[in-house]
């Protein structure tokens, strides 16, 4: 379980890095805003800035779902939930779905609505989702007998 608990918080850890990427980005390198004004030229710079604090809410937003889910899959299985692995699994998918629509979307420019690096940024937590998820199925005994959800009556001296 050592290993899937890891995965879990190497997850949540790329989620907070690509939650804050965009801000990063703003403060720095305005890919978004560059690869808005590339996609929409005539647009002026107050709605080039619109646009990024749209996508800037929505990425947030997504971020904040993302941290609570890895949070939450990570206390289920360190608690040794029994529901922690088919709920995970869901949050995988769920999360995984999500990042593929921000890295493959095309917007009405017809390019993607998130330059490439963002999108991948939003992929790599994914990365870690996909090991978790293989460490927690490997050995399906683990999470039963390292948790306390299960109820076995405690022995007691004589």
């Amino acid at each position: 379980m050592r290993g899937a608990i890891g995965a879990l918080y190497t997850g949540l850890g790329l989620t907070v890095i690509a939650t804050a990427a965009p801000y990063a980005d703003r403060a720095t390198t305005h890919l978004l805003a560059d690869h808005i004004r590339a996609g929409y030229p005539a647009y002026s710079q107050a709605r080039v800035d619109s646009a990024v604090g749209t996508y800037l809410v929505l990425l947030s937003a997504v971020g904040a779902l993302g941290i609570l889910s890895w949070s939450t899959a990570t206390w289920a299985v360190r608690a040794g939930k029994r529901w922690a692995r088919p709920a995970s699994t869901v949050l995988f998918v769920l999360g995984t779905g999500t990042g593929l629509i921000g890295l493959l979307t095309k917007d009405t420019s017809g390019t993607t609505g998130l330059p490439p690096s963002l999108g991948w940024a939003g992929i790599a937590p994914c990365l870690a989702g996909a090991l978790a998820i293989t460490l927690l199925w490997r050995n399906p005994r683990d999470l039963t007998d390292a948790g306390h959800d299960h109820h076995t009556p405690e022995r007691t001296a004589p």
